[in-house]
């Protein structure tokens, strides 16, 4: 499925939105060589940005009224814990525990290509419409992402 709005660093890193529905979302993504540490295993980096937007994802799910899923979110804060490595095809499952008008509180796993589970987080989210820039003009959210050929999606 496509991802409500265009995340240009998402699509850099190769996820993929497999679900997204009530309060709950599903990523995943092919470890590439160029996303491993020095170990030849997923980066901490890429594994927290996964649990990021799977959380974020999540916490927006309930927004259904909008097409795009609107209002965003952005990332208030963020715990991360490291059980073991991750390899392969990675699974990032996000689910949203709580909400109010303003403000989202998520967990999130990642599981590795043999299943096991190699991270979790909590993170909370606050809703926004638009997010003010450096220059204080109001930034809205990206639109859908553009399918090649096809126009917006």
């Amino acid at each position: 499925m496509d991802f409500p709005v265009r995340i240009p660093f998402v699509e850099q890193l190769g996820f993929r939105l497999n679900s997204m529905s009530d309060g709950t979302a599903e990523l995943s993504v092919q470890l590439t060589n160029e996303q491993t540490n020095s170990f030849g295993v997923a980066h901490g980096g890429l594994t927290m940005t996964l649990l990021d937007v799977a959380m974020a994802h999540a916490a927006r799910s309930v927004n259904t009224r909008s097409a795009d899923f609107s209002p965003g979110v952005v990332t208030i804060e963020m715990k991360t814990s490291f059980l073991r490595p991750a390899q392969g095809t990675l699974i990032a499952r996000g689910r949203l525990l709580h909400r109010t008008a303003t403000m989202a509180f998520c967990e999130g796993s990642v599981l590795g290509a043999d299943g096991a589970l190699c991270a979790h987080a909590t993170g909370t989210f606050k809703y926004l419409r638009a997010l003010p820039a450096a220059s204080r003009e109001l930034r809205p959210l990206n639109g859908p992402p553009r399918i090649e050929g096809r126009g917006s999606a």
